[in-house]
């Protein structure tokens, strides 16, 4: 898989990539509606016989123009060029979305970055895509730009879930600012992941007998405090079902700072500095602040058998699922 964060003045891209079909949109999520589009990309590119590539953009728009409000990313890049490169894509570029890329006029984008550098054969985006200086350049444009440079346009509706609902990242981000990890996964298409380095911490599960592996969450993020089913999986790639909590612990430390801080079944090993996922299955409870620590061990008990109970069986919701969640 190979990713590219450059900019197509200074890094010509390679020639075993140039030619190919381009899925273009920033996908944040990778969610079900993204992929009706990314699937028409990889469909396109294998009935051509050429590469299938996706072009996105890093950061987030919102990020660069109100960065005192940065966008909760339901799949940071890492994470995002993972999922692209188990779908089958041959390269990701995370063009750099900065305010002087904002000025590029449409004509420009379609000149300089899909013709000259991409040498798309195919343009695959969505039907709302838009793009260039004020968002000049639409839909109509795009399919006028391929007739004139000789590529072809396919523009694909909104995907929309079984109640006919239109699927989108903003959607999915207010679901799990609600703790609704369940319904945020069938909008998904797997279960919703997070990634970060396991951190120190005071170690008072450990003592009650409840090590926790810690990790701390980027600030923007909106996921709703408390208690969940999770599976956890290792820089090595292993995996390991868990209860976690998310929040400042209010029965131990309620003015610290939130902490995803996970309880892996059966496992005993260091984690400390490795880069390890979770993905939630279900959201248990909200954090609660008991009397003393009998009380929170009590607790912490029949979480763990709640979340044993939620997790076994379960099967996976998609591919993507199967490669992040299943292993």
């Amino acid at each position: 898989m190979t990713v590219f964060h450059r900019n197509e003045t200074r890094d010509p891209l390679p020639g075993h990539l140039r030619g190919g079909v381009v899925a273009i949109g920033n996908f944040d999520g990778v969610h079900r509606g993204h992929q009706s589009v990314l699937n028409r990309a990889l469909a396109e590119a294998v009935k051509r016989g050429v590469p299938a590539l996706v072009l996105t953009f890093e950061p987030h728009p919102r990020t660069v123009f109100r960065p005192e409000t940065p966008v909760f990313r339901l799949t940071p890049a890492p994470l995002k060029a993972r999922i692209l490169e188990g779908m089958g894509f041959g390269a990701v570029i995370e063009y750099p979305f900065d305010r002087s890329f904002s000025e590029l006029s449409a004509f420009d984008f379609i000149h300089r970055i899909l013709r000259e550098w991409l040498h798309a054969s195919h343009v695959v985006t969505g039907f709302d895509f838009h793009f260039g200086k004020g968002r000049e350049g639409g839909p109509a444009f795009l399919m006028a730009a391929g007739e004139r440079e000789g590529f072809g346009v396919t523009l694909v509706d909104a995907f929309r879930d079984e109640n006919a609902a239109v699927i989108s990242s903003s959607f999915i981000r207010s679901l799990l600012a609600e703790g609704d990890v369940s319904h945020a996964a069938g909008l998904l298409g797997y279960r919703y992941t997070v990634e970060a380095e396991v951190i120190g911490g005071k170690k008072l599960g450990r003592t009650l007998g409840y090590p926790t592996a810690n990790m701390r969450l980027p600030p923007e993020a909106e996921l709703k405090s408390g208690i969940y089913a999770v599976r956890f999986r290792r820089a090595d790639g292993s995996l390991h079902d868990g209860v976690a909590s998310f929040g400042r612990r209010p029965t131990v430390d309620s003015d610290g700072e939130a902490l995803l801080e996970t309880f892996v079944f059966d496992f005993s090993a260091d984690l400390y500095g490795e880069i390890c996922a979770v993905s939630f299955f279900g959201r248990l409870r909200d954090e609660l602040k008991f009397d003393g620590l009998e009380q929170l061990m009590v607790q912490m008990r029949s979480d763990e058998s709640e979340a044993r109970a939620l997790i076994a069986g379960v099967q996976p919701l998609s591919d993507i699922d199967r490669r992040l969640t299943f292993g």
